[in-house]
């Protein structure tokens, strides 16, 4: 409903009444009064109103009146609300009232669909509105920010540099955090650096704070480099870095495990004179406990108090989980006591941890005993309790026992959520049972429960160990076709899965358009698609990735090493493989006893027995831990040149160590000693193989009720194999509706069908063919 038209006389009599009224001092509710000019107020009425120089000193009155107008003059047009707005904006921001006016941004902005303001903001080509001040974009830029729309925020804030508007620190810092989060865009670093080049350029004075923000952004990315540099340039700003500023580059390098760099740091700070703070050292608790430094994880809790900084709830639950992690559950419970002694008493995440740790370790009767006392204490099991429960059934494939655990958990007020889904997927995944899966999988998206990414990752997992890789590459392409989200875990167990196939070439395919789509491979991938090239007989290309590996910012473990050495015997560069290995003990490398074995065969592989023999000696003169496979590889070695004697006295050697000898070593043997036509001796050794493997002569035959059982099984196979054809061929028609139901009829009359059906089925379910499950 539109205004009637005012002629020009009246227009400022209405004007001026209402103005009269808005600033009367006995009318003590001007709004009522108002309501009899409702029908004459159109926009230039308005628009007069809101700039009136009378009201311009009363903020608060103004802005009461642009609410009633918006609420009683419906369908404004948007060029008119962003008039109303921009008129009355200048008066709050005399009158510092800044959060008004951010708020009253906020929620036009959000309902301006088409970012009308932002081009008004950008091109001001009305005259009677009043030009963009510095004040107004400033505030503009956090609103936007706000409304998650970062990059025009970043075009208002050019705005501003355009015109020289100096904008406030907040602004600037507020912009950056922006860009900084967008940790998936490599280019919004590269945006950070620009707008903090502007902000100098017009005289904004940079705080420690800002330089915290672009350090986080280099960490976000693993530009460790960048940030240390950042970190040493603070003083040319007269800015010191603190606590906040170390701390974000000590928790960024204990998570990608750069501990020694962490150490450096952690120095530069005390030598600063900055007092680590309860965070930090919390930050190099967690770090050392990833890394199975458990040792130096308690000697920092020591040395927090000692500080006089005691250690928190957090930093025992850190601890110990890192003990329950590597298996000293007797270590991790005794703390939970010790907890005491710091006034803490264990919390759900500390019981959790310890329930965790002993049903991972096999000490199920203790996870029972912590879970009544958990009772006695009065601390409730929560979802995380149910499911670690759940995922030790799956673990154990007690699948049949789920049930009732699920059933408790819906009687603690804890329905099965997507972690339970997806441990339970997984669980049926790995005990062969897809159909199982697949009816949960149905079920998560009845719920509304979306299958995530762990959802997809099992199934890929489940398809690759089976060597179904077509399969699993055809699952990837629906999934991200479908809307799911597919990360490193997903590209990486295909990578690991072609590379074991000695598909290393569709690996590295796979690697090229994960890489494209900035998904950052993680150490195992990396390890995997390393191992195919030196399988492949490419080790110098696996050495590029090695390269690339350090300019992710992650750290090699042993496998990579142990593979890339691997490599270079396999192509019988045994040099090349000492001289990388002795490169690599230069960067902290601890080789172990696979290394030594890799480099023991690759000298005896090429004939370099002496070498291989004085190696060999040099271990056993530095008591090296060495196992059969190392004497094995020198015996068969010495066998073959013929040193049968000098192979014997390593026998005798091996068996006093107790290493064997085993099938291996009685082999190589007696191949030497038939070639030397010692014939007696390789009798007498014939002899002693026959005794070692009396156990393994042969099954009894079936006996008759067996061969009826293995008959009846015949029969239900061939059933089984036919039923599956006819479910595939409805798959490759796209029926998937007839199939689903064809498997649901099935199910109720168990009969069991192969895992390339089940396979089938889950791929229509993920396309979204199919909706439910006849069966219940």
């Amino acid at each position: 409903m539109s205004s009637p038209p005012q002629s020009p006389s009246k227009a400022p009599q209405i004007i001026q009444k209402i103005t009269a009224i808005l600033t009367s001092t006995t009318t003590s509710d001007p709004f009522k009064s108002l309501s009899q000019f409702n029908p004459h107020l159109n926009p230039p009425i308005i628009l007069s109103i809101l700039s009136s120089k009378t009201l311009s000193c009363r903020p608060n009155t103004l802005l009461s009146f642009y609410k009633y107008t918006l609420s009683h003059t419906p369908h404004l047009s948007p060029h008119t609300q962003i008039s109303f707005l921009l008129t009355l904006l200048p008066s709050l921001f005399s009158h510092n009232k800044f959060s008004d006016a951010k708020t009253l941004l906020i929620k036009h902005i959000a309902s301006d669909t088409h970012h009308l303001l932002h081009f008004t903001l950008l091109h001001p080509d009305d005259k009677a509105l009043p030009r963009p001040t510095k004040a107004l974009l400033d505030t503009a830029v956090g609103a936007y920010v706000h409304c998650g729309y970062p990059v025009l925020a970043r075009q208002v804030f050019d705005r501003m540099t355009k015109l020289k508007f100096r904008p406030n620190l907040l602004t600037c810092n507020t912009l950056l955090c922006c860009f900084v989060n967008k940790s998936d865009n490599e280019d919004s670093i590269l945006v950070c650096k620009r707008i903090v080049n502007d902000a100098i350029r017009l005289g904004v004075s940079l705080t420690t704070s800002t330089f915290n923000i672009l350090i986080n952004g280099y960490c976000l990315r693993n530009k460790f480099s960048e940030a240390m540099e950042l970190l040493r340039s603070m003083g040319e700003y007269n800015c010191l870095p603190d606590s906040i500023t170390f701390n974000t580059l000590l928790d960024a390098l204990c998570k990608k495990n750069r501990l020694s760099e962490a150490r450096d740091l952690l120095t530069d700070m005390k030598n600063r004179g900055l007092l680590p703070s309860r965070n930090t050292y919390n930050i190099l608790v967690r770090g050392y406990c990833k890394m199975g430094w458990l040792t130096d994880a308690a000697k920092v809790i020591e040395l927090m108090s000692l500080n006089g900084v005691p250690p928190d709830l957090w930093t025992y639950n850190t601890l110990i989980d890192g003990l329950c992690s590597e298996g000293r559950i007797d270590e991790g419970l005794r703390l939970r006591v010790e907890m005491g002694a710091f006034k803490l008493m264990p919390d759900v995440v500390t019981y959790n941890t310890l329930i965790n740790g002993c049903l991972q370790w096999k000490r199920r009767e203790e996870a029972l005993k912590l879970i009544e006392e958990m009772k006695e204490k009065g601390i409730k099991k929560n979802a995380v309790t149910h499911n670690i429960i759940i995922k030790w059934h799956c673990k154990e494939k007690m699948m049949d026992a789920v049930g009732d655990v699920i059933l408790e958990m819906d009687a603690d007020g804890f329905g099965p959520d997507p972690v339970t889904y997806n441990t339970l997927i997984n669980g049926y995944c790995k005990a062969g049972n897809l159909g199982e899966a697949l009816k949960l999988m149905t079920k998560m998206r009845e719920k509304g429960l979306k299958m995530d990414t762990f959802s997809i990752n099992t199934v890929l997992h489940a398809l690759c160990m089976d060597q179904k890789l077509s399969e699993a590459y055809e699952l990837l392409t629906s999934a991200k076709g479908q809307g799911y989200t597919v990360d490193e875990v997903s590209y990486g167990t295909l990578i690991v899965g072609y590379s074991r196939d000695d598909k290393v070439d569709v690996a590295l395919n796979l690697w090229d358009e994960m890489k494209s789509k900035d998904i950052r491979p993680s150490l195992v991938t990396y390890n995997s698609i390393i191992g195919g090239l030196c399988k492949s007989g490419k080790t110098e290309q696996a050495i590029n990735k090695l390269n690339e590996l350090f300019e992710d910012g992650l750290f090699p473990d042993e496998t990579t090493y142990n593979t890339i050495i691997n490599g270079y015997c396999g192509e019988g560069n045994v040099e090349k493989a000492f001289r990388f290995h002795n490169r690599m003990v230069e960067n902290c490398f601890k080789p172990d006893m696979y290394t030594s074995n890799i480099l023991l065969q690759g000298l005896c592989r090429e004939g370099m027995l002496e070498k291989a023999l004085r190696l060999f000696n040099t271990w056993i003169s530095k008591e090296k831990q060495l196992d059969a496979v190392t004497y094995n590889t020198l015996i068969t070695a010495l066998c073959k040149a013929g040193r049968i004697d000098d192979a014997l006295a390593l026998i005798t050697e091996m068996g006093e160590k107790k290493l064997g000898p085993d099938k291996y070593t009685y082999n190589a043997i007696l191949s030497a000693l038939t070639d030397a036509e010692r014939m007696e001796e390789a009798q007498d050794l014939v002899s002693k193989m026959i005794a070692m493997d009396k156990l393994s002569e042969g099954s009894p035959p079936l006996d008759k009720e067996q061969d009826v059982t293995c008959k009846t099984q015949q029969e239900s196979d061939l059933s089984s194999v036919a039923y599956s054809e006819h479910i595939n061929e409805l798959c490759s028609k796209g029926n998937y509706k007839d199939a689903i139901q064809t498997f649901g009829e099935l199910s109720h009359r168990g009969i069991t069908l192969d895992k390339s059906t089940y396979i089938s089925l889950i791929s229509g379910l993920l396309k979204g063919e199919i909706s439910n499950v006849a069966s219940r």
